[in-house]
């Protein structure tokens, strides 16, 4: 080496080592924010794999780097969960994937093995997670975030008397657009239950409530247009994307089961999918929906991932709608940024005192917010806030 550049040389060498170092600890804390709040403290004991995955690429220096060599706005940490998840399920017969449960079956049980299984599958299947990272995007389908949503869509109903028109924004598989073919349970603190449609329903939605009751109605309220929006819309009926897409739920019985019952459903309902970018497609989505519906804007875990001059161009969009016709937009999504820096909401709405530092200290939540757009105005508060895959909801007092 050239003496006279070796300084130079040793300094470069150095800088991108504590980038590359900033960008592990950067999805290494993500990592483990979204691990405490799928699983916190007094979770159900079926939540320990989707915890002891999402902790494994915290700390496995093969899996962190993995991570840290994915771009930001592809949801890392996330993201490589679910290769683990993809890889497994191709990887039947090792010791890795009997820790994952299958639908209609039992969670598998923590015997303290997961983490040498984990490292061992791990240096073997290198080259096939990074492959699988390379050519996918995370893209979570969890339909109980369904439960979130209906006490809001119920309002808005009894508000305006009309049928709504829903338009999922990130469809994905499409699952939220089927809600009223879904039967919901609202567990209260004092052991009353409330209940809402169709009691056989193959799909089973279940929450626990803390706070005040949501107005929960006897029946969903009558949907006459639903519409996804997605920059790609996945079709169920392939079997590499369903596979790609089931392995994006998290590892929890119950997550997987309901994933594989509404999946069913959505294959044989179907749904009208526009596909693009929903700032290039929206407005032409809106357009061709009744006028006699109200437009209710489905937005779970989507907006948490757009930077924030695309979630300003999203807030001008739906101005520039609401001239048009009346805009009612539902979001459930975590304070941004996503991780222990966040302290705002997508909406751009204000929190309950001490839910930022909840999401510091406690992990990842979802904020439950109602925007209504009328004419370029608009109006909103926060509901309430709720689990990711949405096993408890805490519902806010009416203002």
């Amino acid at each position: 080496m050239d003496a006279d550049h070796a300084p130079a040389a040793a300094s470069e060498s150095g800088a991108a080592g504590s980038d590359a170092a900033q960008r592990e600890k950067v999805v290494a804390d993500q990592a483990l924010a979204v691990a405490a709040a799928w699983s916190p403290p007094g979770a159900p004991e079926s939540w320990w794999l989707t915890a002891a995955t999402l902790t494994a690429v915290a700390r496995d220096d093969v899996l962190r780097a993995l991570a840290a060599s994915i771009p930001p706005d592809r949801v890392p940490a996330l993201l490589v969960v679910a290769a683990l998840s993809r890889q497994a399920a191709l990887r039947p017969d090792s010791a890795f994937a009997r820790y994952f449960p299958r639908p209609g079956g039992p969670q598998p049980v923590d015997d303290g093995g997961f983490p040498a299984a984990a490292a061992a599958f791990v240096r073997e299947e290198r080259d096939a997670l990074a492959a699988l990272c390379a050519g996918h995007r995370y893209q979570m389908n969890e339909v109980a975030r369904c439960l979130d949503v209906l006490p809001v869509l119920n309002a808005i109903a009894d508000r305006d008397r009309r049928p709504l028109a829903l338009v999922d924004l990130g469809t994905g598989a499409g699952l939220a657009l089927h809600l009223d073919r879904y039967a919901y349970t609202y567990r209260l603190a004092g052991g009353e239950a409330l209940t809402c449609g169709d009691p056989g329903a193959s799909v089973q939605l279940d929450c626990a409530v803390h706070g005040v009751a949501p107005d929960v109605p006897a029946r969903v309220p009558p949907i006459l247009a639903r519409v996804g929006v997605d920059v790609e819309p996945h079709d169920l009926a392939d079997p590499d994307t369903y596979g790609w897409l089931a392995a994006c739920v998290p590892p929890e019985a119950g997550a997987v089961t309901r994933f594989a019952a509404a999946a069913a459903i959505a294959r044989s309902e179907g749904a009208r999918a526009v596909r693009g970018d929903l700032l290039d497609v929206l407005e032409d989505a809106v357009a061709g929906l009744p006028e006699e519906a109200t437009v209710c804007l489905l937005d779970t875990y989507v907006h948490v991932f757009l930077p924030p001059a695309q979630l300003a161009r999203f807030d001008a969009l739906l101005q520039r709608l609401s001239r048009l016709r009346p805009i009612e937009w539902v979001s459930v999504d975590p304070l941004v940024p996503l991780g222990p820096d966040a302290e705002a909401t997508v909406q751009g709405l204000p929190v309950p005192e001490g839910w930022v530092a909840h999401n510091r200290a406690g992990g990842v939540f979802g904020v439950i917010g109602h925007v209504s757009l009328r004419d370029g105005r608009r109006s909103g508060r926060v509901v309430g806030r709720a689990h990711p895959s949405a096993a408890w909801l805490e519902w806010l007092p009416a203002r």
